[in-house]
């Protein structure tokens, strides 16, 4: 508990609260005192200084003190404080109280408020608010004192109670995000937290979240990987081991026709392999490119020439656009000629007889863009997001008449990314489908 973040930010923020609030009172005090009792001096050097006025008045019209008690009784009554007077010889001879008369000075008392001097003589003391008499202006800011250290306590334990409820909005969340990961950790990836802010909590959890919703999505892909890699090399191992034990056995005899169907399925596995291996290549960034500058021309010529019986046997027209003036490409002419000939493969194996496969191509200042459009079946909406990815196949039987092991787009993506490129997508049902990616202009 005491090495918890909440534990640490309570504390600090306790503090901080603590040593604002006392601050401020303490500031507060002393500046309202020092403020008051300079208040209070000023307005008592004046009234001082009226009272003596007053008394001097007095003794200079009566020449004696006779009759003053009345007058020091309103003295008192008009400050709310002991007033008393004392003659010359420090005895008091008026009482604003009535009681000392008569009496000594007290020795604690301290010096007159004021002198009565008559005829350049002192004839009389002054004496206001006595020691060990009624508070004054000293219990006024004890009491104005004690009023801000109560309020300075109320606040600190506002305060104190605020950063509770705070600290426990602010970590709820926090602590959901601790206990989702930590599930997500034991294997459970379907743990998801709710987003109950905009602010930094609230973004946090929707980075989580997208986070969750990716290493499902890796996790699917992972098993999905397995699953298809598992049926591609099941399909040609079972029927490699069925011409075997046949053979074995004696139920088959070892022509050429069994001989080529071997070879067949041997040449499959071999080229699942070899792709598998170069897409992990490419993946990795190990892939290796002898980049050149090559006439784009001359590849497509190639890649055409490839597939151009094949075309002509289904009765696919192959048209080639490329403009006369197009400027050298920076590329690896084998890896590229590999891109066309996977994108001319997926075209030529979705486009039925009497169809057309456009091989256009245009240049601009540091890009040339290479399309291959056919007038095929098309690629739906929910499936095209997921073209590229590896093993994906629109056809989730996986027949091999409507296409290979589903790596053939995934490598192509991968390369034409490795020479700087992009390649996109575009189709619709029913109406074709086109790939479009660019490579690199070389430099003249």
């Amino acid at each position: 508990m005491f090495h918890t973040l909440r534990f640490r930010l309570l504390v600090v923020l306790i503090l901080v609260m603590v040593a604002a609030v006392g601050s401020i009172a303490l500031v507060s005090t002393q500046v309202t005192t020092r403020t008051f009792r300079g208040y209070e001096n000023r307005r008592g050097v004046l009234r001082d200084r009226r009272f003596e006025g007053f008394l001097a008045m007095y003794y200079a019209r009566y020449e004696d003190w006779s009759g003053v008690q009345p007058e020091l009784e309103r003295m008192g009554q008009i400050t709310g404080e002991r007033v008393l007077l004392a003659d010359g010889r420090g005895r008091i001879i008026a009482d604003s109280e009535g009681e000392l008369i008569g009496q000594p000075v007290g020795q604690g008392w301290g010096p007159p408020a004021a002198l009565i001097v008559h005829n350049e003589a002192p004839v009389g003391a002054l004496y206001v608010g006595l020691p060990g008499g009624p508070p004054g202006v000293e219990g006024f800011l004890a009491s104005i004192n004690r009023s801000l250290l109560m309020v300075a306590v109320a606040a600190g334990l506002g305060a104190v109670l605020l950063t509770l409820g705070l600290s426990r909005r602010i970590f709820a969340p926090v602590e959901a995000l601790t206990a989702a990961a930590r599930r997500m950790e034991a294997g459970d990836l379907s743990q998801r937290v709710e987003v109950t802010s905009n602010d930094e909590i609230g973004d946090l959890a929707r980075a989580f979240n997208a986070m969750a919703d990716g290493l499902a999505r890796l996790e699917e892909l992972r098993r999905q990987l397995v699953n298809d890699v598992a049926h591609e090399l099941r399909t040609p191992l079972t029927n490699i081991r069925g011409y075997l034990e046949a053979l074995r056995d004696g139920v088959v005899e070892p022509d050429r026709r069994v001989i080529d169907s071997l070879h067949e399925e041997a040449i499959h596995l071999n080229r699942l392999v070899d792709d598998l291996q170069e897409l992990s290549l490419a993946e990795a960034g190990q892939l290796r490119l002898q980049r050149q500058p090559v006439a784009l021309a001359d590849v497509v010529d190639q890649a055409i020439g490839t597939f151009g019986s094949r075309a002509e046997a289904r009765g696919v027209a192959l048209h080639v656009d490329l403009p006369e003036d197009l400027p050298l490409v920076e590329v690896d002419p084998q890896r590229v000629g590999q891109v066309l000939r996977n994108l001319l493969d997926n075209a030529l194996t979705h486009t039925p007889p009497g169809g057309e496969i456009h091989v256009v191509a245009s240049a601009s200042d540091e890009w040339v863009e290479v399309s291959v459009r056919d007038t095929g079946a098309g690629i739906s909406a929910e499936d095209l997001p997921h073209v590229f990815e590896r093993f994906y196949r629109a056809d989730k039987s996986r027949s091999r008449a409507t296409g290979g092991a589903g790596l053939g787009l995934a490598i192509a993506r991968q390369l034409v990314e490795a020479h700087g490129g992009r390649i996109e997508v575009e189709s619709k049902v029913g109406h074709g489908t086109q790939f479009t990616f660019t490579l690199p202009v070389a430099e003249s």
